[in-house]
């Protein structure tokens, strides 16, 4: 967020910020709240918070001014109806979907590099399995192939494992891959749901890698750790790995809708 409003900046448009890593604060409250737009993180909140501070999202909501545009990414719809109900208008700008695409790409590329720095052999001849064929799963068993793994989709769609085998990747059905894991040494989670449970990972090899994309939870942490499995979450890491391609994709996206809205 903090190369989001230097990029902005660098436009030409006048920008104050409160809580971001490296940026000055806002010398007063009225600055922010009364901005002709509110650029808002994302996700914006974690455990309830404004996420990066120590505001409650209610505290937030009664800040600001109805008059206020608000621009915020992955908002919950109970808080949307909040801020709506208190007369505020919430735009998710992480719901535009061109915008999901580019951010599965650092995404992708984030994972790749989490898995060779804690793989023991090359991705280049590995067998990797990916959990799901969305965006991130789409681009990974991409990036994977191009460097030479055996790249192996877990999809429950049957046009998805038609496309993953017409792809030239070896489709699995996300819900019959008992006796079919042995061989991984990564494996590369995008399901929002349980997919690998204890009894699953006890297939794995002890040395295969584990790396969680999702937004919730896929694979059993607690049981991968107790079986030994190394078990990486690997959460926001558009703005880890790569800050400014995020920052470009968020204010080319906050660019279009504010256009479209004139």
């Amino acid at each position: 967020m903090a190369c989001l409003a230097r990029l902005l900046a660098s436009d030409g448009c006048e920008v104050k910020t409160w809580s971001l890593a490296g940026m000055p604060d806002a010398e007063k409250p009225s600055e922010v709240t009364s901005a002709d737009r509110l650029v808002l993180p994302v996700p914006l909140a974690k455990d309830g918070r404004l996420t990066g501070t120590n505001l409650s999202l209610d505290e937030l909501w009664r800040r600001l001014n109805a008059q206020t545009p608000v621009y915020a990414g992955a908002v919950p719809a109970a808080e949307r109806e909040r801020a709506e109900a208190l007369g505020l208008r919430v735009t998710d700008y992480f719901a535009d979907e061109a915008l999901a695409v580019r951010n599965a790409v650092p995404t992708a590329e984030g994972a790749l590099a989490i898995a060779m720095e804690r793989m023991d052999v090359t991705l280049c001849g590995a067998p990797c399995l990916v959990v799901g064929f969305g965006r991130i799963g789409k681009l990974l068993a991409h990036d994977l192939a191009a460097l030479g793994a055996e790249v192996s989709v877990g999809a429950r769609k049957a046009a998805d494992l038609a496309w993953i085998e017409a792809l030239g990747y070896r489709p699995l059905h996300t819900h019959a891959l008992a006796g079919e894991l042995g061989g991984f040494r990564a494996v590369f989670n995008t399901v929002p749901d349980m997919v690998l449970g204890e009894a699953l990972l006890r297939e794995l090899r002890r040395d295969c890698v584990l790396i969680e994309l999702a937004s919730r939870p896929g694979i059993d942490a607690e049981a991968a750790g107790a079986l030994g499995l190394d078990c990486v979450k690997a959460g926001g890491l558009p703005g880890k790995v790569a800050p400014e391609t995020a920052a470009l994709a968020i204010r080319d996206t906050l660019y279009r809708i504010w256009r479209e809205k004139v």
